[in-house]
């Protein structure tokens, strides 16, 4: 299948699946529908998922949310963290709809314009989803930028934007960097789901400098790799 293709590393068309309508299911669709994928949209709306499919283009179609999840190499789940339960419940994901399947995780637990977690201590939203779509292969990803990030064309100045990511299963991870690298992000990944709300904490702080009225960019010391250190 497809998905296997991407995992060694060839480049291959993927069939996308998207829960959500949103800034990040709109850019990161505009992106892979660009890059040639086969992109699904579904929703809690149908007509949102119709409006957002047809000005994405590119053969991109609007789906109810069981069909956005079913044979799909990938589904994105982008909504609010407090909308999770309920788009993953019209996927059907408690029956095992998203079994086998890399589940990209971009949700933000975090209280607005504070950037504290909202999940429990010790749980991470990641482990959430996980728990609600049994067998999926949960990734977080794509939860530190802004939706813009990902909507400029290849070769847009995005070399150094890195994709952390964490997950258990190594081919849903090497799914989920292939679809970084196709728009424009170097994926990193960070370790298993039991690091994931370290990656989690990240976002909190990044959020808090930024409505606190801070750059994020200057609390966090440049310390070269040791690829390229002396």
């Amino acid at each position: 299948m497809t998905a296997q293709l991407a995992a060694t590393g060839e480049e291959t068309t993927m069939r996308i699946g998207i829960l959500g309508t949103g800034a990040l299911a709109a850019a990161l669709g505009e992106g892979w529908s660009r890059a040639g994928h086969e992109v699904a949209v579904g929703g809690r709306s149908q007509a949102k998922a119709e409006r957002l499919a047809e000005r994405l283009g590119r053969g991109v179609v609007a789906v109810a949310p069981r069909e956005a999840v079913a044979g799909r190499d990938a589904v994105l789940l982008a909504v609010a963290w407090d909308g999770v339960a309920s788009v993953l419940g019209l996927a059907g994901a408690s029956d095992g709809t998203l079994e086998g399947t890399p589940l990209i995780d971009p949700t933000n637990a975090v209280a607005h314009g504070v950037g504290a977690l909202l999940t429990e201590p010790g749980e991470s939203m990641a482990g959430r989803i996980a728990g609600l779509a049994p067998g999926a292969h949960v990734v977080k990803a794509f939860h530190l930028f802004p939706a813009d990030r990902w909507t400029r064309s290849p070769g847009g100045g995005r070399s150094g934007v890195t994709v952390a990511m964490c997950g258990d299963d190594s081919a849903a991870l090497r799914v989920v960097g292939a679809l970084a690298r196709d728009v424009g992000g170097r994926p990193a990944v960070l370790g298993g789901l039991d690091r994931v709300r370290q990656l989690e904490e990240v976002a909190g702080f990044v959020i808090g400098l930024a409505f606190a009225g801070f750059d994020p960019n200057s609390a966090v010391p440049r310390v070269p790799s040791p690829a390229v250190a002396d």
